[in-house]
């Protein structure tokens, strides 16, 4: 299975509002950090908006920051929104579907999958914060 690129840069915005300590960030600093589209990111974040991930802060010192605490936002759910669907292969016109057990059993990996992504939260993906930070250009306070 591959998430999409959408999927990517989501992740991406969250886990750099999450390392910052204000949590707001402005999408021309996360697009030019990871070096993607302004314009592409700003679809991803008003997604994201609309599903209740982030919240924007609008006029001057304005920008996008996390809607709720990071551990509060389950990787599961943000991977659910941004992806389209699950179905690995479409037996809609096979010869043998009807026959066919591979959809059960895909459709069970699929479930473990998001199994898994379920069990983590934003906060469990920045358990070495102190090591994104910089990469982020967030200087520690001193």
């Amino acid at each position: 299975m591959r998430l999409t690129r959408y999927t990517d840069y989501a992740m991406r915005v969250l886990l750099h509002l999450a390392a910052r300590d204000d949590g707001l960030a402005s999408i021309g600093e996360i697009a030019g950090l990871y070096g993607i589209s302004q314009n592409h990111l700003m679809k991803v974040v008003q997604d994201l908006g609309k599903a209740g991930f982030v919240r924007t802060v609008r006029g001057r010192g304005g920008g996008v920051a996390l809607a709720k605490p990071a551990d509060q936002i389950v990787i599961g759910q943000v991977v659910r929104h941004t992806e389209e669907g699950f179905q690995l292969v479409d037996c809609s016109n096979c010869l043998i579907a009807p026959a066919c057990s591979l959809p059960r059993v895909l459709n069970e990996a699929t479930a473990a999958f998001i199994a898994v992504l379920d069990k983590y939260t934003v906060a469990d993906l920045m358990d070495r914060r102190h090591q994104m930070r910089p990469l982020f250009g967030i200087l520690e306070p001193t």
